[in-house]
């Protein structure tokens, strides 16, 4: 069943990247790239403190004691935030938005960067240079913030930039300088309708929880009666594997009739 507005969750991964492309984009528009990149810097130091001053004592980084917890539960109220950690608690809140700014940063800096040095390998040993750096960074900073994903700590934050520096720096040597682009359109049919794809997997798994099949819904059906044969860890990965082809084959028939939805 779908849930009453009382109980429907505020924040969201759509959420998520609408404030923060919306707030780069006024950063980079009224402050410059320069200010922006430093502004970037100082909200992930930002986060950390608030994480320290205002978590719970001795649990400041647990998905139970943060202050992110605190202020949205404070804010929303524990009837619209995430349920599906099992208790009350949101990875898209609103105080874990802070260091997501410095990954939107990021990938506008590269962007930038990408369009100016981008096809020399002088640009590209640059890019690898900075993927190498942030990573160092990350890893140095977890002994004192942890990597974490739920939290999406500083460290997390740091190092997700570094990984996307060194994967975008090999594809570009790949594709751009070797020229092997073989197998490539398989991921430009998720490239060319992005949002509409992801709007389309959530929705469609909402939508198979909603179908009865006797008295158990579409999505447990298909997985107990079906994938569960092959384990529970493999038939939980094959069945991740079936829904996202189930959703490329979409874009997929949306790339062959020249229909890109911009959203």
């Amino acid at each position: 069943m779908l849930s009453p507005i009382s109980q429907t969750r505020i924040m969201g991964v759509l959420q998520r990247i609408a404030l923060c492309y919306g707030i780069v984009a006024l950063m980079v528009y009224y402050l410059g790239n320069k200010r922006t990149m430093i502004l970037g810097v100082f909200f992930l130091f930002a986060y950390w403190l608030l994480l320290w001053l205002f978590g719970v004592s001795g649990h400041e980084f647990s998905k139970t004691g943060n202050a992110g917890l605190r202020l949205d539960t404070w804010l929303f109220g524990v009837d619209h935030l995430y349920k599906g950690e099992g208790f009350p608690f949101d990875p898209e809140g609103v105080l874990s938005t802070l260091p997501a700014l410095f990954n939107v940063i990021g990938g506008y800096a590269v962007g930038r960067f990408l369009q100016q040095k981008g096809k020399s390998y002088e640009g590209l040993a640059k890019l690898l240079l900075v993927g190498f750096s942030l990573l160092f960074i990350a890893y140095c900073w977890n002994s004192f913030l942890p990597i974490n994903k739920k939290l999406w700590t500083s460290s997390y934050a740091v190092l997700t930039v570094g990984l996307d520096c060194l994967i975008i720096s090999v594809i570009i040597y790949l594709m751009d300088f070797l020229g092997k682009s073989k197998g490539s359109h398989f991921f430009l049919v998720f490239g060319r309708n992005p949002l509409f794809i992801y709007i389309l997997a959530e929705l469609g798994v909402v939508v198979l929880w909603l179908v009865p099949i006797g008295e158990e819904p579409l999505y447990s059906w298909l997985y107990m009666h079906i994938f569960s044969h092959a384990g529970s860890y493999l038939g939980s990965l094959l069945f991740a594997i079936w829904w996202m082809l189930t959703c490329w084959i979409v874009g997929y028939w949306l790339d062959r009739m020249k229909i890109y939805i911009k959203l």
